[in-house]
């Protein structure tokens, strides 16, 4: 009998691979639980995810995928008249506020990338996307800055469960950024002075 055409299935083996990780954590992930998810024969995962850290690198690039479309739907993160600190502090609120369960598996998959050194690449390219959007509103190294201090500020939440505190988040944006209209674009340190002789 032939094999039926399924153009979705490498989709949703990543959609399932997505699930077991947000009921069981990245230790209960393999081929075989994303197959059983995903309702597929086991063959199938193998076949579009050699290994479990490919299958976990296109779990993260997805959570990331849709970290980033909610930060770029906010208007007023590239308008220039709005207050970025108040902003991003309304950001955290609403991601925060929205289901826990994704949130914290987007972090799951992002913090897995400590041990898995296939996956650091996708961490990176997160925090570079993000950097590179506020970066339309102030400098490349102060929108770095504020990308690892949004980290710092949702990990506490989730690590203690204490509320989010939007004035607090409000208030130390706003310390990070320069005052100023308009941004100073960031540069690398100069070298040594040239000589011309």
């Amino acid at each position: 009998m032939a094999r039926r055409y399924d153009p979705e299935r490498r989709q949703r083996i990543i959609d399932a691979a997505i699930r077991v990780v947000g009921r069981k954590g990245i230790a209960g992930l393999s081929h075989r639980s994303a197959a059983a998810e995903a309702d597929v024969p086991l063959g199938s995962t193998t076949y579009h995810f050699a290994t479990l850290d490919d299958l976990l690198v296109a779990a993260l690039r997805q959570a990331e995928d849709g970290f980033a479309k909610v930060i770029a739907a906010r208007g007023g993160l590239t308008d220039p008249r709005s207050d970025l600190a108040t902003e991003l502090a309304a950001w955290m609120r609403e991601w925060l506020a929205g289901d826990r369960t994704g949130v914290e598996l987007e972090y799951e998959l992002y913090l897995a990338a400590l041990r898995r050194p296939a996956l650091r690449p996708v961490a990176a390219e997160w925090a570079d996307d993000v950097a590179a959007l506020l970066s339309r509103r102030t400098d490349r190294l102060t929108a770095r800055a504020l990308v690892a201090l949004m980290d710092g500020i949702c990990l506490q939440v989730l690590l203690t469960g204490a509320p989010y505190d939007e004035d607090y988040a409000r208030e130390v944006l706003a310390r990070v950024i320069p005052p100023g209209p308009s941004p100073r674009p960031w540069s690398p340190p100069p070298g040594p002075p040239r000589s011309d002789a």
